[in-house]
């Protein structure tokens, strides 16, 4: 045995009670989560409502699981049927004992996103420029779970970071093999960090930062997955075609479609939405940073006009300090302005002073704080400047 190596886990599965606690699972969870974490930190960057990719997560996980068994169970037929099969049809349904296609995961994976997506009106491709480091990084994530079935792994070989298997598993004694999932992992850590830099240094765009990270993943699962073997009863179970593995010959039409999407959207502009405006109680859209329970402006003008009209025209007695009374806000927060009582007292319990009888009436277009602009204006420029206060 080398001097150097890595060991294999002698246990995939842990047991909490009668209950079953898988490795492999864990690692996709784990991934998962990393993946959901950032891209919502990314959406919530762009412009994009909290909560947006956790809701659109659902979907996309259920595809994807879905998706990725499916491709798993179709390019590795032979696993379960025909006279080759070492494993009985409806083992093709245990997920648990390992086998996830990424192609498959990610395209089914795409359209429970579209769904999500264009129920809510947002756009696609912002949705998938936000996620695609967060993908690279749940596969890194999820690529342990290989290890820990002792599944996956390479050819032979006598690097000092060769793969100890265990002989239930396809290994022979003595006999290292590439650990693929750790280079796979690797490879799409870096991966996940470059995707980063390049949407923040070139501001990518219109699912061109996607396409890069299917280029770059597709690139590297090809010289991966020619150092695989897939050894199950002593067989390897890997479908060829022309001298290359089918998972090769995909990440080959991959590529290149990714690099031919990437430069064709060169060009391409426009707006993407990432957020859609809610709909007032009149039908309106309503700008979602202030809220569909802002005030109306326009509202509080009529109720400012009204009051006035009911005082006798008098501004000091249907707003309090640029507040109408009805609506009972304030401009900016003052404090002179929490007396609704029409009295023009500045008290903050709105009880009259007694010398307030006594004091002259104050002329028209001067309000009752004695604010500056109701001091130096006429008449006509402080029901002016009252109904902008309103307006505030």
């Amino acid at each position: 045995m080398p001097l150097a190596s890595i060991p294999s886990p002698s246990e995939g599965v842990w047991h909490l009670g009668i209950i079953p606690i898988r490795a492999y699972a864990l690692c996709i969870v784990l991934g998962v989560i990393v993946a959901v974490w950032l891209s919502e930190r990314r959406w919530r960057a762009r412009g994009g409502q909290a909560g947006t990719i956790v809701d659109i997560a659902v979907p996309a996980v259920i595809f994807g699981l879905i998706g990725g068994r499916l491709y798993h169970v179709i390019t590795d037929w032979q696993t379960y049927f025909g006279s080759r099969a070492i494993k009985e049809p409806y083992q093709a349904l245990f997920i648990w004992e390992g086998g996830l296609g990424i192609w498959g995961a990610i395209s089914l994976g795409a359209l429970g996103v579209w769904l999500a997506v264009r129920k809510r009106g947002l756009s696609m491709s912002a949705v998938a420029d936000t996620v695609a480091p967060g993908i690279a990084f749940a596969q890194a994530i999820g690529r342990w779970g290989n290890w820990f079935n002792q599944e996956l792994y390479g050819s032979p070989t006598t690097l000092p970071w060769g793969l100890e298997i265990d002989v239930d598993h396809g290994g022979e004694p003595g006999v290292l093999y590439h650990p693929t999932f750790l280079y796979e992992s690797l490879w799409d850590v870096a991966l996940g960090f470059a995707l980063i830099f390049a949407g923040r240094r070139f501001a990518l765009h219109h699912g061109r930062l996607f396409a890069l990270y299917v280029a770059g993943y597709t690139l590297g699962r090809f010289w991966i997955e020619g150092l695989r073997i897939d050894p199950v009863g002593g067989v390897d179970h890997a479908v060829m075609f022309l001298g290359l593995r089918i998972n090769q010959w995909t990440s080959i039409v991959l590529f290149v479609l990714a690099l031919v999407y990437f430069f064709a959207t060169r060009g391409k502009t426009g707006e993407e939405i990432v957020v859609v405006p809610e709909s007032g109680s009149d039908g309106e859209a309503v700008d979602p940073a202030h809220g569909a329970g802002q005030a109306d402006p326009g509202a509080g003008e009529s109720s400012a006009q009204a009051d006035e009209s009911a005082s006798g025209g008098s501004a000091s007695g249907g707003s309090a300090s640029g507040g109408s009374a009805s609506g009972g806000s304030t401009a900016g927060g003052s404090t002179a302005g929490d007396s609704a009582s029409g009295d023009g007292a500045d008290t903050p319990s709105g009880d009259a002073q007694p010398e307030a009888a006594a004091e002259p009436a104050q002329p028209e277009g001067v309000t009752s704080g004695g604010q500056e602009e109701g001091e130096q204006a006429g008449p006509a420029e402080a029901e002016t400047v009252t109904k902008e206060k309103n307006t505030r």
